[in-house]
């Protein structure tokens, strides 16, 4: 008589086969999810742009430009993902002395009524320490077109309590020529070299849409 096999159950196996999906799953499921480049929108309220000079020597007054807009793509893990676009009208300089403002708006410095934004288009950004970026890009004043580098230092990221939104928040510093860009005017007993200090306060770009629609 013939005996009929016996089946073989690979039990063990199964058994570690449905621990090594278990396990796959719950790897998958605990893994980070990677940061994406978040778009921010500039809030203008809280940007400007700090200029410094020097005055023959003796002092080395500033002015704010303010109302400035412009967008922002971040992503902290991948900073070339990065890019910044800012637009800053030049009309809006404010020195606290009404008299210089209308003297540097003039032909003989900024020229508004032909050249009334300057402009900032970064091309490149990198890490440059805990917490630091370096934007490299193109400022366009009066016209003229030149590479600059800024030093970004990284505020803060999260949620901003008044717009109930992600923020993106950066200090950002330079030094520039201001004949490079044909505003020369009593050069260099009024210091040709001018300080930059720009501070960033950004929405989440849906939230910042969301929020000024109606306004």
């Amino acid at each position: 008589m013939h005996r009929l096999p016996i089946p073989i159950r690979f039990s063990g196996v199964s058994r570690m086969r449905r621990f090594l999906a278990t396990t796959l799953l719950g790897l998958l499921v605990a893994a980070p999810v990677m940061a994406k480049p978040t778009t921010y929108t500039l809030d203008p309220n809280h940007t400007q742009v700090r200029v410094v000079w020097n005055h023959f020597g003796f002092s080395n007054p500033d002015a704010n430009f303010t109302n400035i807009t412009g967008t922002l793509v971040f992503d902290p893990q991948h900073p070339s993902q990065d890019h910044v676009r800012v637009k800053i009208p030049l009309s809006g300089i404010d020195t606290h002395v009404p008299a210089l403002d209308e003297h540097l708006k003039g032909p003989d410095f900024f020229n508004v009524a032909k050249y009334p934004t300057a402009t900032f288009d970064s091309t490149k950004v990198v890490k440059a320490g805990v917490g630091m970026l370096t934007i490299i890009g193109n400022l366009t004043v009066h016209g003229i077109t030149h590479q600059v580098t800024l030093h970004a230092k990284v505020n803060k990221i999260g949620m901003q309590p008044m717009w109930h939104a992600q923020a993106a928040g950066f200090d950002a510093t330079t030094t520039l020529k201001r004949s490079d860009f044909g505003v020369a005017k009593y050069a260099p007993m009024v210091s040709d070299t001018v300080k930059l200090h720009i501070t960033v306060e950004a929405i989440e770009a849906k939230a910042y849409a969301k929020a000024t629609q109606h306004n």
